[in-house]
């Protein structure tokens, strides 16, 4: 018997939709991460991007827990001295939605050029419509 190893011409990918309204973000992001990566498929290998293609719809409308909106900060740095800025969940909401998701997945992906690729396969939109309908039709099925 011999063992199998996942070459890259066995990798078929799909494409999958999430309506993030009404979804915890945490939950939200670990459910995509996991299809982005590729873990729900059998062939799946830590070496290779077996993963598939993500939408995610209405991430305006996402949920936190707590008081995570007030208090959660994403800080940046200019890179210069006394260049770091923070913003908090609740403003961030207000001013890019599609980031905070993002923000989300990418840190539960591999901190490595294989996470950078995964990371192009994934497509956050604020509102209901998103331009894949032609690639999500005919291979998947509303996540939810």
């Amino acid at each position: 018997m011999k063992t199998y190893s996942t070459k890259a011409s066995d990798i078929e990918r799909q494409w999958h939709v999430f309506d993030a309204s009404g979804k915890v973000l945490g939950r939200l992001a670990t459910q995509v991460a996991g299809l982005l990566m590729g873990k729900h498929k059998p062939i799946f290998s830590r070496h290779l991007d077996t993963g598939d293609f993500v939408v995610v719809i209405n991430a305006d409308k996402v949920l936190v827990t707590g008081n995570k909106a007030k208090q959660k900060l994403y800080y940046r740095h200019s890179g210069y001295p006394g260049g770091l800025k923070s913003i908090s969940l609740e403003k961030m909401m207000q001013t890019n939605p599609t980031r905070v998701i993002e923000h989300a997945v990418k840190g539960m992906l591999p901190h490595t050029r294989l996470g950078a690729s995964m990371m192009k396969k994934l497509r956050v939109y604020v509102g209901d419509t998103h331009p894949h309908q032609t690639q999500t039709k005919a291979t998947s099925r509303e996540r939810g």
